[in-house]
């Protein structure tokens, strides 16, 4: 990876080149920028053409400007927040917050909160909209079982849940036509269902894949993308039938999909990767790049319109002298946020 010299402080320009072959590489820019904030991450999500990006910041969402890094909004009191999802036909959005187990819904061009809307399962985690049905899809990490909880996108009103095989369900695309695919983590599967009557209509293995998370849904093939640890995955949505398998970095929690580009992007947080791959066919993917990003960086969303893919990643600091250990069965402590990137994939 070779770089040019930063214009500012928080602004780095480089030239991210690296394929298994020459004839196949392509050349992404990658812009990254301090934006600031307290707080760890999880999810973030683009808004096609706006050049909008809204990153979970831990217990409040920040609203970048993706092309300077410009903080333009922060919505609050969104305790543990995970994902954020967009609805342009009623202009809502929508916040999973598990710490609460709510979801906050917002005025898209105020950002002006709404209302909160208790969810009963708990468990809040992955979010998206399904635009066949206008509907906000939840996928939780509820107890004892799994849930994936559907909400009218003008009202807010919860109106279908679903049961899933698996406590860990992920990410989820739709084929929009009534059909939801989900990933579910633990039991390296995708269930389908259906997105009116919320009834699950199948479950589909994906060996090799491992630990599947992210997802994307290639309407003009019907191929459903599942990011994986270290080989990802492409299913036949007709059959359910695993077709292709991709190499990629290991730490993968989110996937993008450019379906103009016939890119997909699949980040490693902890290979500090993202494996960029060309869908050549339906069943023939080939790896371009592989962009440098950082240690954690592990979700990434896709500006559909301006083919522009974002991370972002805390950088923290030194546990502070004294810091006990972590308990038994519980994650470390972090230090102190030291810097927040944010960082913008072009080609």
């Amino acid at each position: 990876m070779t770089c040019r010299s930063p214009r500012a402080p928080a602004f780095l320009l480089c030239l991210a080149l690296a394929a298994p072959r020459a004839g196949h590489a392509q050349t992404f820019t990658v812009a990254k920028f301090n934006i600031g904030g307290d707080g760890g991450t999880d999810y973030l999500t683009a808004e096609p053409g706006t050049g909008r990006v809204f990153v979970s910041r831990g217990t409040h969402v920040m609203v970048v400007d993706g092309a300077t890094g410009k903080v333009l909004g922060d919505i609050p009191d969104t305790p543990r927040n995970h994902g954020i999802a967009l609805a342009p036909t009623s202009n809502h959005g929508f916040i999973t917050s598990a710490g609460d187990s709510t979801v906050t819904m917002f005025d898209l061009r105020t950002l002006a909160v709404i209302k909160k809307i208790k969810i009963p399962t708990g468990g809040l985690d992955g979010i998206m909209y399904d635009d066949f049905s206008d509907r906000i899809i939840l996928t939780n990490h509820s107890r004892p079982i799994g849930t994936a909880v559907a909400l009218d996108a003008k009202t807010g009103d919860i109106v279908g849940t679903a049961e899933l095989e698996d406590n860990g369900p992920e990410g989820a695309a739709s084929d929009g036509k009534g059909k939801i695919f989900v990933n579910n983590e633990g039991k390296n599967t995708i269930q389908v269902l259906d997105v009116k009557t919320m009834h699950v209509l199948a479950s589909w293995p994906l060996a090799p894949c491992e630990g599947p998370t992210g997802i994307a849904y290639d309407r003009a093939t019907n191929r459903i993308f599942s990011g994986c640890g270290k080989t990802s995955v492409v299913v036949d949505a007709m059959s359910g039938k695993v077709v292709a398998t991709i190499a990629n970095g290991d730490g993968v929690d989110a996937l993008g999909w450019d379906p103009a580009q016939h890119l997909i992007y699949i980040p490693a947080g902890r290979d500090s990767s993202v494996t960029v791959v060309r869908e050549d066919a339906p069943d023939k993917y080939t790896v371009v790049a592989t962009v440098a990003t950082m240690r954690g960086a592990k979700t990434i969303t896709v500006d559909t319109v301006k083919h522009v893919a974002y991370l972002f990643q805390p950088e923290y600091g030194p546990l502070p002298p004294g810091t006990p250990p972590p308990a038994p069965g519980t994650r470390p402590a972090r230090g102190p946020v030291i810097a927040a990137w944010f960082f913008a994939v072009r080609h």
